[in-house]
């Protein structure tokens, strides 16, 4: 079977999602709204499944861990708090021959990525030439080739930081310039001055447009802060002792100044986010607890090839540590989800602006403080994005003449996967839709089930491989004869007959949650 490029596999995946009923395009009636994407029938159990996945193992399995869920307009005195309505901006660069936008540090990013992918070119074709005899780490540390395109990246990489730490949009423009990066869609050099964008999106507030600065609201650009702003509520409520986190679940908004890759970068989204309140100077101690907690639970259903870990050399204004966790998506290795250590800041700016105290007084010091903060960030459209990645595949399986088919199978892990049992009548006839209807009616009690019973059985098993449903029950003419029905493994396509006596029990310990929190 021929090679994909990563283009045409992102562009199979988000075809595919189209197909069977997982991401459509907003308002697709009207030509649709950029950036903007609906859950179909499939992508929102799936999506629902993946928050059932966070929410257990944080929440669930953590007796120090609450949950909440805030308003998504809050008062406009959080985000100044916060630090988002003075410094919350991304460069932006217009080319004038295309008229096309884009974020300046992007396009920066994306040309180192470029050079250094010239450096693994050079090392892929070293492996092929040397076979098993290939030391890798030596070449990369030897070949003048590869030293020459990893020092080209690393000079560029100093000057966007310190262009960035700065502040400096006019070394960034520079920079774009000194290196001839191009506008994607034109190919010009033709660019603008690099400026600041705010990524928020504002309101107003009541019946009435004022000039009242009350009157201006904001559509949360994260979920963080209605967790700092609740610190209090949810420690006293639920007599908690530091350490604990509030974890919640919900829509965060950022007009991005170019949204892209499908779902991977939207102005609606949806975050999974828990902050940690710990005791100052024991910060970096649970920063590292959580860094490996949550690499360990991305690893029970992703391979491990396809994470990393990513430190950050630009922290931001209220950071002393952070580490993204990485997953190679078909576009190349991007965030998936962020650890923190947000030291006090949140807090304090807080207690500042509100004048109310937001201290936690420790029973063992018998002193008050300001808890510092260690936040895990992930993003669950990314977490939706990177679970159909992995699963998606084309496969060569045995037909019933003996010769090989290709199959379109989404393995998303059985705990997971939107439908978990399709149950099939062999035929339209005999007897064989009712038994099938029964034991429907008695599975969806307990899982997501689908009951088919339209073309050949075979076409029916494609049609599930497909929305990734990982069980198949099939009821035949010898069902009606021993109450055995024939049960088909997704993944392994083994078939085996089960009595209908023992088939709940069978799938439904497959299906729990227990094992995959087992594996992380």
């Amino acid at each position: 079977m021929a090679t994909q490029t990563q283009a045409e596999t992102f562009k199979k995946l988000v075809s595919h999602c189209k197909e069977y009923g997982y991401i459509f395009q907003s308002s697709e009636i009207y030509d649709g709204l950029s950036a903007s994407y609906d859950y179909g029938p499939y992508g929102v159990l799936l999506k629902n499944n993946i928050k059932e996945y966070w929410w257990k193992s944080m929440v669930q399995m953590h007796e120090n861990i609450v949950g909440l869920d805030a308003a998504i307009l809050m008062h406009p005195k959080v985000w100044k708090a916060s630090g988002h309505v003075d410094a919350f901006n991304d460069p932006m660069i217009d080319n004038k021959d295309s008229k096309k936008r884009y974020r300046a540090d992007t396009l920066i990013e994306e040309h180192m990525e470029k050079i250094l992918a010239k450096a693994d070119k050079e090392v892929k074709k070293a492996k092929k030439r040397f076979g098993d005899s290939f030391d890798e780490k030596m070449f990369r540390e030897t070949n003048p080739r590869v030293q020459k395109y990893v020092g080209q990246a690393a000079a560029i990489n100093d000057r966007f930081n310190a262009a960035m730490n700065a502040g400096d949009l006019a070394a960034m423009k520079q920079l774009i310039e000194d290196e001839g990066i191009v506008c994607p869609d034109s190919g010009s050099r033709n660019w603008t001055d690099v400026r600041q964008f705010n990524l928020m999106f504002g309101m107003q507030f009541g019946a009435l447009a004022s000039d009242a600065e009350d009157s201006t609201v904001y559509l949360r650009p994260e979920t963080a802060q209605g967790i700092f702003v609740n610190f209090l509520n949810g420690q006293k409520t639920t007599r908690q002792k530091l350490p604990f986190g509030i974890a919640q679940i919900g829509k965060a908004f950022r007009n991005e100044i170019v949204a892209r890759q499908f779902i991977f970068r939207m102005r609606e989204f949806e975050q999974m986010e828990m902050q940690f309140f710990v005791r100052p100077g024991e910060e970096m101690k649970w920063y590292d607890y959580w860094k490996n907690k949550r690499m360990q639970w991305h690893e029970a259903i992703h391979p491990s090839s396809k994470l990393r870990f990513h430190d950050h050399e630009k922290l931001a204004h209220y950071a002393n540590a952070a580490v993204d966790v990485e997953f190679e998506f078909p576009f190349g290795f991007r965030e998936l989800e962020g650890i923190h250590s947000r030291t006090d800041f949140d807090l304090t700016e807080h207690q500042k602006l509100s004048g109310k105290k937001l201290q936690y007084f420790d029973p063992e010091l018998k002193e008050s403080y300001v808890p510092y903060v260690v936040e895990t960030s992930i993003g669950l459209d990314r977490m939706f994005l990177a679970a159909l990645t992995n699963a998606l595949q084309d496969e060569e399986v045995p037909n019933a003449k003996g010769g090989m088919d290709t199959r379109v199978v989404m393995k998303l892990h059985p705990v997971l996967a939107p439908i978990k049992v399709a149950v099939l009548p062999l035929v339209k006839k005999g007897g064989l839709p009712e038994v099938a209807r029964k034991i429907f009616n008695s599975l969806k009690m307990v899982a997501h089930c689908q009951y088919d019973e339209k073309d050949a059985i075979g076409r029916r098993y494609r049609r599930q491989d497909a929305i990734g449903t990982p069980f198949c029950v099939t009821v035949d003419f010898d069902t009606l004869d021993d109450n055995c029905v024939t049960l088909r493994d997704r993944d392994t396509l083994e078939q085996v007959r089960i009595p209908i006596a023992e088939l709940e029990a069978k799938i439904t310990a497959k299906l729990s949650f227990t094992h995959l929190m087992a594996e992380e």
